[in-house]
């Protein structure tokens, strides 16, 4: 009996039904991704993302804050404030009326303390060098005055003895006490000819008519 019968497949060729889903050539379902790739790229993604955050905020904590001193190495000391005698100045103003409970043959002048810089300073006392005359001060002291900044005090000085004061006043000073956070020093002012001359018209007038 002639005739044709099933092809059967040649050398080389497979059945179409041996194929897999995607062996075919024609269009099918595209493979997914496992469930666990997938999470393990978005844990992957959220850990860059906060490592770059933090790095940032890093970088801009470090460019704002204070930098110190290299490793080993010691901050260097501040400068020491200033001698207190290097900062204040007392000048003379003019006579000042003398207070009304001074005793007989006292006189008064106004000064002016000045700060130029540095810590507050402290007036501990203030002196003069006739052993004749005694001194007080309104404030009392001590009084304090803070830097860029100036005071005005009165002085009061009572004649204890006309024998021992001189008629004329060459180069008057007065011995101002400071204190500052530096140290404590003694400082001789002399306050110039106005209050050189002011100074010998007082005690003229105070000791007018007593022997010498």
């Amino acid at each position: 009996m002639t005739g044709i019968g099933p092809l059967e497949p040649g050398e080389g060729t497979r059945a179409q039904d041996a194929l897999g889903p995607d062996e075919t050539s024609g269009p099918g379902p595209r493979r997914r991704r496992p469930p666990r790739l997938a999470d393990r790229h978005r844990r992957t993604v959220l850990v860059a993302a906060a490592l770059a955050a933090l790095l940032a905020a890093g970088g801009r904590l470090y460019a704002t804050r204070e930098h110190g001193p290299p490793p080993g190495e010691s901050r260097p000391p501040r400068p020491a404030p200033p001698f207190p005698a290097q900062v204040v100045d007392v000048s003379y103003l003019d006579p000042a009326a003398t207070p009304p409970h001074a005793p007989r043959r006292s006189f008064s002048f106004a000064l002016l303390i000045s700060v130029e810089s540095g810590p507050p300073v402290s007036v501990m006392r203030i002196s003069q060098p006739y052993a004749g005359l005694s001194l007080s001060s309104q404030p009392r002291t001590p009084f304090r005055t803070g830097a860029g900044s100036a005071r005005k005090i009165v002085v009061t000085l009572h004649v204890t003895e006309c024998e021992t004061v001189p008629l004329n006043a060459g180069l008057p000073f007065l011995d101002v006490t400071l204190r500052n956070a530096r140290a404590i020093q003694v400082q001789s002012f002399i306050l110039g000819p106005r209050y050189a001359q002011a100074l010998t018209e007082a005690l003229s007038g105070a000791c007018d008519g007593d022997s010498r």
